[in-house]
C-alpha cells in the first residue's frame, strides 16, 4: 500500500508516524465533514489512508477554485485565504454534516473543520505563506492562523503544517486530549481564537429557537419592539449611530438591534462572529439574534414594528429578483409584511457620485404605502461597512 501512495516519501513516512493518533479520531463518536483549500489536503489523505474512516468522515471536499469556494460558502468571501473564510468554510461543512447524518442518531456529535492556505507554489509569491484552520461544533468555534516563514520549507512540509493544524482541530471537535506537534519555529506564533456558545446561541443555531435578545435595559424583555434596526454590523460605524438616534427622535421609541444569524447567500454566524460583533454594542443596547435573513421573515418575528433601513437595501426589498424572480411570490410577501403592521423608515445612501434617496425609488404598492422617508437635510453621511472592511482587512 505505501508503494502505491502517490505522495512523497517524507510524507508517507508521516503518514505512518500519525497513524495511531488518527485511529483515535477515528474511534470517537464524532461525525465529521472537511474542506480543504490551498492547504491542508495531506489531513485528508491521513484520515482516509488509516483504517476505521467510514465511522469519522461523512464527506471532504477541496473547493480549490474561486467557483468552487464560492459554491462551497454560498457567496463570495471578502478574502478566500483568510481567517474568517476558514471559519465559514467550517460552519458550511458543520451544515452539511448535519444533512449528511441523516441516518444517525441524534444525539451523535457533528462537526465541520477546515482549512484555507497560502502555501509555496512553483512561483514566488509577493505575500506571505499563510495557514488559517477552523472547527464547528454544535457548541463552540475555533480558529488558529498562523504565518510561516518563506523559504524555510518546501511546499510538501508546509503541506505537513496545515495538515498536522487541520488533525488538530478535527481532535478537538472529536474531544481528544492529544495534539500533533505541527513543527512551527519560535518566529511562527499561532493565533487562536475559541468561542463557547451559551445555550440561548446552541438553541438558535440548531433551530429550536427563533430569536435571542442580548443586553438592553430595564425588567423582561419586550417580545415586540417598536422600532428594529436590522443588519450585519459588520463593522458598526457613525452612519448607524446617527440612522439609530434619528429613528428614535422621530419615532418616540427606543431602537432595537437585530442581527440574523442566517443570511440568504451566506453560512450562518459562527459563534465567534456573533460573539465579535455583540461586542461593538453597549450592554444597555438591546440586540436580537434571529433567524430571520428576509423581512418577510423579520415581519413574522417582529409584527408591528418599524424597520430601519437604507436605500440601498430597500432597492432589494423592492426586487422580485429576491423572491425566486416570482413578481406574485413578491407582492404576497408585500401583502404579510403589510398585514402584520410593519413599516420601513428609510434612509438615504451615495451610489457612486449620486445621493439616492427614497423618493428617487419607482415602488409598486403595496410597498410604497409601507415606507417613510428621512429627508436628505437630515441625514446624508455616506459611510460604508464594505469600505471599512476593505480599508482594515
Amino acid at each position: 500500500m505505501r508503494g502505491e501512495t502517490p505522495l512523497g516519501d517524507d510524507q508517507a513516512s508521516r503518514l505512518v508516524a500519525d497513524e495511531p493518533f488518527v485511529r483515535r479520531i477515528h474511534d470517537a463518536s464524532t461525525r465529521f465533514v472537511l474542506a480543504a483549500s490551498g492547504g491542508g489536503s495531506l489531513a485528508i489523505a491521513q484520515l482516509l489512508l488509516t483504517p476505521g474512516a467510514s465511522r469519522s468522515v461523512l464527506e471532504a471536499v477541496v473547493p480549490y477554485s474561486e467557483p468552487a469556494m464560492i459554491d462551497w460558502l454560498g457567496g463570495r468571501p471578502d478574502r478566500f485565504c483568510a481567517e474568517p473564510t476558514a471559519r465559514a468554510m467550517a460552519m458550511a461543512a458543520y451544515l452539511r454534516a448535519g444533512r449528511l447524518a441523516v441516518g444517525d442518531s441524534p444525539a451523535t456529535p457533528l462537526a465541520g473543520a477546515a482549512c484555507t492556505a497560502s502555501l509555496a507554489s512553483d512561483r514566488p509569491k509577493r505575500g506571505p505563506h499563510r495557514v488559517y484552520v477552523a472547527c464547528q461544533t454544535a457548541e463552540a468555534t475555533a480558529s488558529w492562523s498562523v504565518e510561516l516563514v518563506k523559504d524555510r520549507r518546501t511546499r510538501g512540509e508546509e503541506e505537513q503544517v496545515a495538515a498536522r493544524l487541520m488533525l488538530n482541530a478535527v481532535a478537538l471537535a472529536c474531544g481528544l486530549g492529544e495534539r500533533l506537534e505541527p513543527g512551527l519555529k519560535e518566529d511562527e506564533p499561532v493565533v487562536e481564537r475559541r468561542a463557547a456558545a451559551p445555550p440561548a446561541w446552541q438553541d438558535l443555531l440548531a433551530g429550536k429557537v427563533p430569536a435571542v435578545r442580548h443586553g438592553g435595559t430595564g425588567g423582561a424583555a419586550d417580545p415586540r419592539p417598536r422600532v428594529v434596526f436590522p443588519g450585519a454590523f459588520n463593522p458598526i460605524h457613525d452612519g448607524h449611530r446617527r440612522m439609530a438616534e434619528l429613528a428614535r427622535q422621530k419615532l418616540g421609541e427606543p431602537v432595537e438591534f437585530e442581527i440574523s444569524i442566517l443570511n440568504v447567500d451566506k453560512p450562518p454566524l459562527d459563534f465567534v462572529e456573533i460573539e465579535r460583533r455583540l461586542g461593538q454594542f453597549a450592554p444597555r443596547e438591546a440586540v436580537w439574534l434571529t433567524r430571520a435573513p428576509t423581512f418577510e421573515e423579520k415581519s413574522a418575528q417582529f409584527p408591528g414594528a418599524t424597520f430601519i433601513l437604507g436605500v440601498d437595501t430597500m432597492q432589494r426589498v423592492a426586487d422580485a429578483r429576491y423572491h425566486g424572480r416570482d413578481p406574485a411570490a413578491w407582492h404576497a410577501a408585500m401583502e404579510r409584511i403589510a398585514s402584520r403592521g410593519c413599516r420601513f423608515l428609510v434612509f438615504g445612501r451615495c451610489q457612486g457620485d449620486r445621493f439616492i434617496r427614497l423618493s428617487d425609488l419607482d415602488l409598486r404598492p403595496p410597498l410604497r404605502e409601507l415606507c417613510r422617508e428621512v429627508p436628505f437635510e437630515e441625514f446624508h453621511e455616506d459611510v460604508s461597512s464594505t469600505e471599512i472592511r476593505r480599508r482594515n482587512p
